[in-house]
């Protein structure tokens, strides 16, 4: 065995040690460092674009490391030739092995990223990354009779790859949990006005979306609607079957009307139905937003009470980006609509269609496109509103509700709905009669 050189009184062991030059020798250091090389180019194609473009600030960050992970690649590449071939570096199999498992590391957490998408090519490259880069790592270590200064080289290394690990673990197990602050709709009655013919009077509705959480929301769809009711009374208290029967028909229904001892309450029927926000606009953080809307009834309309709604399907911008949605048809008259939706006969529905992006660069680009379906839906018992997330071709497909959960919890979709917001007929007339 060959003895160490010294230097000066002491002696210290180099960390290098040559293999003897067989005929195929150099192939070890050539095919770690195009494993360096390849992941290099791998994670800075990722890192990059997450760094200029990924829609919340820890995909920024994730970003970040990965372009530091892609230069450690490149560093430990660049250590492994110098190790191997001309040793002009004292140091340079610890800046291996290092850059060698910062490389392993953080395939390792593309991977089981990447395993979540569509792409069987993807899943492929970062399998075959991992595997080579956790090999480089050993034959490097292999190749090393000692390690100057452990403790160094411990902190080199976990500091390299804690980065990752730590983004990884936010954006997968803590970021999912936590639920950003919903937008509250506020309906405002005003006071109501009598027309000139004295036939017909107007309710004027102001209606409100404040936004108070630190994340804007893309508009899926906003609708109000106004449903009359009649609620005659009884003179004598119902029974409880009629109790009963009153609970039994709250789930054909989109009302929620009280159980009472007097009242009789009938099924609501549609006064007015409009949309009152664009599909594929938005509310920034900290911004509101409000219109007002006038509805419109006969003197002697037949109603007792009037009851508001307002309803807003919403998506968070920090989970998906949204491209300019478009009008695609009626499920009425329009080829292009899913089974299901032509299936709801007592529901008429207007449909928006947009393409939907990513919020970082791997899902970006290993996953199939999706494309959001916005259903303006109304009949006469009441309108809603609500967006699906899917590939194109599958739109058809009704999701389950645990799947509906997976999707709305992806890409942040929430529904927002207020009402009803009630006003006795009865006030109303008394006030534009004085």
């Amino acid at each position: 065995m060959r003895t160490p050189p010294t230097s000066g009184s002491g002696s210290r062991p180099r960390a290098r040690r040559v293999p003897k030059k067989t005929r195929w020798w150099w192939t070890t250091p050539v095919l770690i460092l195009l494993i360096l090389l390849g992941t290099a180019g791998y994670l800075g194609r990722f890192g990059i674009k997450d760094l200029n473009e990924a829609l919340s600030f820890t995909g920024r960050m994730t970003g970040a490391g990965l372009v530091v992970a892609s230069a450690a690649a490149l560093f430990g590449g660049a250590a492994v030739m110098d190790y191997w071939f001309r040793g002009s570096f004292p140091h340079s199999g610890m800046v291996a092995l290092a850059g060698t498992v910062a490389a392993s590391l953080s395939n390792l957490m593309v991977l089981l990223e990447v395993l979540d998408g569509d792409s069987p090519y993807y899943m492929a490259l970062s399998s075959l990354l991992t595997v080579g880069s956790a090999w480089a790592a050993f034959a490097v270590w292999r190749a090393l009779t000692s390690i100057p200064a452990p403790k160094r080289v411990a902190t080199a290394v976990i500091a390299s790859s804690v980065f990752a690990i730590a983004n990884f673990g936010y954006q997968n197990l803590y970021q999912p949990s936590q639920h950003g602050a919903r937008p509250v709709i506020k309906l405002v009655m005003g006071e109501p006005e009598l027309s000139m013919d004295r036939k017909s009077f107007a309710v004027p509705v102001d209606i409100t979306l404040e936004n108070h959480g630190d994340v804007g929301f893309y508009i899926m769809g906003a609708e109000f609607h106004a449903m009359g009711q009649k609620v005659p009374v009884s003179t004598y208290d119902r029974l409880q079957q009629q109790w009963r029967d009153d609970a039994e028909q709250w789930w054909n229904s989109q009302e929620r009307s009280p159980l009472s001892r007097r009242e009789e309450h009938e099924t609501g029927q549609l006064l007015a139905a409009q949309p009152w926000m664009l599909p594929g606009g938005w509310i920034e953080a900290s911004d509101s937003f409000a219109m007002r809307t006038v509805l419109q009834l006969p003197i002697d309309t037949p109603y007792d009470q009037v009851a508001f709604y307002a309803t807003a399907s919403l998506a968070r911008k920090d989970r998906l980006s949204l491209d300019t949605v478009r009008f695609k048809g009626y499920s009425w008259s329009s080829s292009d609509v899913p089974q299901w939706v032509k299936e709801r006969k007592e529901t008429d529905s207007v449909i928006y269609y947009g393409r939907v992006r990513e919020n970082n660069s791997i899902n970006e680009l290993t996953m199939d496109p999706r494309f959001v379906s916005i259903y303006w839906n109304f009949g006469k018992h009441g309108a809603n509103v609500d967006a699906s997330i899917a590939r194109k071709g599958e739109e058809d497909i009704k999701l389950e509700d645990r799947q509906i959960r997976e999707v709305n919890s992806r890409y942040g979709l929430v529904t927002v709905v207020t009402g009803p917001i009630q006003r006795s007929l009865w006030d109303i007339k008394s006030k534009i009669r004085q």
